[in-house]
Order: C-alpha cells, then structure tokens, then sequence
C-alpha cells in the first residue's frame, strides 16, 4: 500500500486515465492494475510513460509484467462511463 499511495498522485494526473483499479488474487497473490482509459491513443501515450517503465522495480516483479488490451464494448452503466 505504501507503493501504491506514493505512485497515485503521478497516475491521477494522467491525461486520458478514466480509472486505475489496484488488484489483488487472494488465492495466488498476485496483483494487478486494471486501466480504463477514454482513447486508444490515451493508452498508447501511457506505453511511454517514464511511471510504465519502472512497475516491474517499484513494485518488485520478477520477470517482465503482463500486459493485456480489451476493447470495451459496451459499459453496463452509462452514467460510470
């Protein structure tokens, strides 16, 4: 948590970052941030963004992070969107 609160102030002032959800598997463990930006283009800017780069360091993984894209296709509740 003490990661995650030093590092948020530089994640909200993300242009385009609608959302970030820090994630945790209670089973296994690992976390994870789920995204939700307003463009393609705002997610692509962040693949360069210095804070993308140093994850893997600043919260300790081993070996590259994953990183998958999904298309939303419709939001459940548009006044979330």
């Amino acid at each position: 948590m003490k990661v995650i609160n030093e590092r948020a102030p530089e994640f909200r002032a993300l242009a385009g970052l609608q959302q970030k959800y820090y994630l945790k598997d209670a089973a296994s463990g690992e976390y994870a941030g789920l995204y939700l930006w307003d463009s393609p283009d705002s997610q692509g800017t962040f693949r360069n963004f210095e804070r993308r780069a140093s994850i893997a360091k600043a919260y300790k993984v081993q070996g590259e992070p994953r990183v998958e894209v999904y298309k939303v296709l419709m939001p459940l509740r548009s006044d979330c969107a």
